[in-house]
């Protein structure tokens, strides 16, 4: 059997597994349990944040047999269909590789169809910004009067970008960036389930990486624990991701302290030369200047 990566195993199966978007994921709940669902969404936020799995969970109760409440049931066989991909009235678009105005033409034509398999027909459309302007405009006449068995899912990274018309005609729901704490929690959860050995210190450096992305952290997860020996520790997660010792970032910021130009000018040398990330690093010595700032305040205020 294939290997299955981190993000697609551990992927939300239900509402209640969903990380950092209580506010999106009660609203939907109520909206399920009342029979208000709208026909047309816009979910809006960073990458990675759980937009898509949103998405695909909402057409996964809509469609349920069987549903647990506002949850679905998982095993009916339209859940199933949707979790393995196959739901023939599950339909995923790609905004970036179908944006032209004669995709969306035939986009229209088949939402006018029956379901073949399940009681409704869901269109979720992946970075709907990158539609064209005439993209869009064809898509208006089937917001205004969408059919009673079609629901529509934009999902973006880039809502500015999407035409006011369209934003109006959709209800929208704003993803956050997730909390670290919320990150290490389930990468610690993971590593646990998966009989993985780590330091915490290793994980929170693998969520501040990740920078709020759920699917980031989990992908970086994963690629440590292929790079290692039984443990997840600072000094691999370090080497997975080109990362210099914070001891390097503290002798560079003690050199321009004492004003130390050949100290200083040696350390930036020997950070190039051992091919670390230059980027990552001097974003490092940032996060040190601020905390040396913060440290200066409070000191201050004592």
């Amino acid at each position: 059997m294939s290997y299955l990566v981190l993000a697609r195993k551990w992927r939300p199966q239900r509402f209640s597994d969903v990380i950092g978007q209580d506010h999106v994921v009660n609203t939907l709940k109520k909206a399920v349990e009342k029979g208000r669902l709208a026909h047309a969404y816009l979910f809006a936020g960073p990458r990675g944040c759980g937009k898509t799995t949103t998405a695909r969970l909402l057409a996964k109760v809509i469609n349920c047999a069987n549903p647990v409440g506002a949850e679905p049931c998982n095993e009916c066989s339209s859940c199933k269909a949707v979790n393995e991909g196959r739901h023939l009235d599950v339909i995923e678009i790609d905004g970036a590789s179908n944006r032209g105005i004669d995709e969306i033409r035939d986009l229209r034509e088949r939402i006018g169809y029956a379901p073949s398999q399940g009681k409704s027909k869901i269109y979720i459309i992946d970075e709907v910004h990158m539609l064209t302007p005439q993209a869009f405009n064809a898509l208006l006449k089937t917001l205004e009067e969408p059919p009673p068995h079609v629901y529509l899912i934009f999902a973006t990274t880039e809502p500015q970008k999407v035409p006011a018309t369209i934003l109006s005609r959709c209800q929208r729901f704003n993803f956050k960036r997730l909390e670290l704490s919320e990150l290490v929690g389930q990468l610690e959860k993971i590593c646990k389930e998966e009989k993985i050995d780590y330091e915490h210190d290793a994980l929170v450096l693998l969520s501040r990486r990740a920078e709020g992305s759920m699917r980031d952290a989990e992908s970086l997860l994963d690629q440590c624990i292929s790079a290692s020996e039984g443990k997840i520790n600072l000094k691999l997660v370090r080497e997975v991701l080109g990362l210099m010792d914070s001891q390097v970032v503290n002798e560079l910021l003690a050199s321009i302290a004492s004003r130390d130009r050949a100290g200083t000018l040696a350390i930036v040398d020997r950070v190039v030369s051992s091919g670390a990330d230059i980027e990552e690093f001097f974003l490092s010595y940032i996060e040190g200047l601020r905390n040396l700032l913060v440290m200066s305040i409070y000191n201050d205020g004592k």
